[in-house]
C-alpha cells in the first residue's frame, strides 16, 4: 500500500467522524532488501539512498536492519503525537488487542504476546522487558543490551549483499548509545554476556517444552 493511500484513508476517517474511535497502526515487514532475486533494477536506482537508515544488515540479518521495523501509532484524543523507544514486538499487539477489547487471550494463541497497550498509547516509556530475535540465530534485546549468539555460516549473504550477523563467538551490543551495531562489548563485559545468555537459553527451553 502507497503512503498516498493510508493518507487518503486516514482523511476519509477524519471526515466520517470515526478517527476518535479508531485506533490505526502502521508498520511493515522485518528489514530490508534490494535484489532479492527479482532483477527490477532497485539496485542500479538505489543511489544514496540507504534503505537500513544507520541500521546495520538487512533481511535475513541478526543485527537491527534486519530485525527493527517502523512503528506508528494513531488515536485522536488518546495518544499524544511523540516518539518512544519503548520495547514492543507485533506479536505483542494480539494480548494489547485483547486488553483493549476487555477480552482474554487464550495462553495457546500468544504465548509470547504481552499486552503493551500503555507503551502504544504513550502513557508508558516502556514495553516488554525482552525480546527474542531470530534470523540465522536467536539474540535476546533486554533493556539497552543486544545478545547475538554464537552461528556459524557466512557472514555476508551474496545474493543480497547484506551482513548476517553471524560470527561464532558470542556478540554483545549496547543498542542505545550505539544502534549501528557497531562495536562488539562482549570481550569487554563476560558479566552480562553470561546473565543474557541464561537468559536466553531458558527462553529456547520454555519454548521448546510447550506443546
Amino acid at each position: 500500500m502507497h503512503v498516498a493511500d493510508d493518507l487518503l484513508e486516514l482523511y476519509a476517517l477524519n471526515r466520517l467522524r470515526l478517527a476518535d474511535n479508531t485506533l490505526v497502526i502502521f508498520s511493515s515487514d522485518n528489514g530490508p532488501v534490494v535484489d532479492d532475486g527479482y532483477a527490477d533494477g532497485a539496485v542500479e536506482t538505489l543511489g544514496d539512498h540507504r534503505p537500513a537508515d544507520g541500521f546495520r544488515g538487512g533481511k535475513y540479518s541478526n543485527f537491527e536492519g534486519g530485525t527493527r521495523v517502523p512503528l506508528i501509532t494513531r488515536w485522536p484524543g488518546h495518544i499524544r503525537p511523540g516518539v518512544s523507544d519503548a520495547l514492543v514486538s507485533q506479536v505483542d499487539l494480539l494480548a494489547t488487542f485483547a486488553a483493549l477489547t476487555g477480552q482474554r487471550l487464550d495462553h495457546a494463541a500468544g504465548p509470547d504476546s504481552f499486552d503493551v497497550l500503555p507503551a502504544l498509547l504513550g502513557k508508558s516509556k516502556t514495553g516488554r522487558d525482552h525480546l527474542v530475535e531470530h534470523a540465522r540465530a536467536l539474540s535476546l534485546r533486554q533493556g539497552s543490551w543486544k545478545l547475538i549468539s554464537p552461528n556459524d555460516g557466512p557472514k555476508v549473504n551474496k545474493n543480497t549483499n547484506t551482513e548476517l550477523g553471524t560470527d561464532p563467538q558470542p556478540q554483545l551490543y549496547h543498542v542505545a548509545s550505539d544502534p549501528g551495531e557497531t562495536t562488539n562489548l562482549a570481550p569487554r563485559n563476560p558479566d552480562i554476556v553470561k546473565e543474557l545468555t541464561a537468559r536466553l537459553e531458558k527462553l529456547r527451553a520454555a519454548g521448546r517444552s510447550r506443546p
